[in-house]
């Protein structure tokens, strides 16, 4: 699709975004990150548009300057993390937008491109065998084994900052970590950014734990479950989340030991 890469208009850990075109953005991996990142993201992000579920449309896949990046439609509007910082929302109106997102996610059949977690799990561990300990590895797909199975989609990324509020409502973005399983699995991953991977660059830690339990409750109350069950199915998930994030070399020495000591205690028990 024809463009001109314009001004940069966002940046995230992977990618930049820039005008491309009117009414288009162009968002640029940046240099070092493999070809096939972005590819996949392409991939998924069309599969889950195809498939009706709340991603944005992949319109081309281009090369600039030697960056692969992916044409999207320009979603004009704050993010939902940027109402939230300056006050424009409350924390119950924020909580009810990110869990009407998560059911919608959450009730779009997975096309076949979202590979399930155990599938995603070993592969990653394979690729990654120096990375983690051993009986790590065998611990957390032996848990994998003993959850109940969850064939449904997962976006894995459900946080304020990935929801870009338009005109037309909350749009979802960055869908690379889509992949299937439960719905306690997609929450269990909102649960852990909020409190325990970024709290501090989402604003008063104690504003984004309230926010993470609002998210849980609200939506329990959609999907017509016990928030008990739901939270205890959630917390089954979170050593799952934990490695997912260590395998994707997550920050630095000390929140990767801090989750590596979070992760052999979760395994103990």
């Amino acid at each position: 699709m024809p463009g001109t890469l314009g001004e940069k208009i966002g940046e995230g850990a992977t990618a930049d975004i820039h005008a491309w075109a009117p009414g288009l953005v162009l968002k640029l991996f940046k240099a070092g990150v493999p070809r096939h990142v972005g590819w996949w993201e392409a991939r998924i992000t069309r599969a889950v548009f195809a498939a009706g579920g709340p991603a944005p449309d992949v319109l081309d896949e281009v090369t600039v300057e030697g960056r692969f990046g992916i044409v999207l439609p320009r979603l004009d509007g704050p993010t939902l993390l940027q109402l939230l910082l300056n006050g424009a929302m409350a924390t119950e109106q924020a909580a009810a937008i990110l869990a009407t997102l998560g059911l919608a996610v959450h009730t779009t059949p997975p096309p076949p491109a979202v590979l399930p977690v155990r599938e995603l799990m070993e592969g990653s561990l394979r690729l990654s065998e120096a990375m983690l300990p051993g009986h790590i590895a065998t611990g957390v797909l032996a848990l994998i084994e003993r959850l109940p199975p969850g064939e449904g989609l997962c976006h894995c990324d459900l946080h304020p900052n990935n929801v870009i509020m338009t005109a037309e409502g909350p749009r979802l973005i960055d869908w690379t970590g889509a992949r299937r399983g439960t719905a306690a699995l997609d929450l269990a991953c909102c649960h852990f950014i909020l409190t325990e991977l970024v709290p501090e660059g989402f604003g008063d830690p104690e504003r984004q734990r309230a926010l993470d339990t609002a998210v849980q409750s609200e939506y329990a109350r959609l999907a017509g479950v016990s928030l008990a069950a739901l939270t205890a199915a959630m917390e089954a998930h979170l050593p799952i989340v934990r490695v997912f994030f260590l395998l994707g070399g997550l920050g630095r020495p000390a929140t990767r030991e801090r989750l590596l000591q979070r992760v052999e205690a979760d395994l103990r028990t």
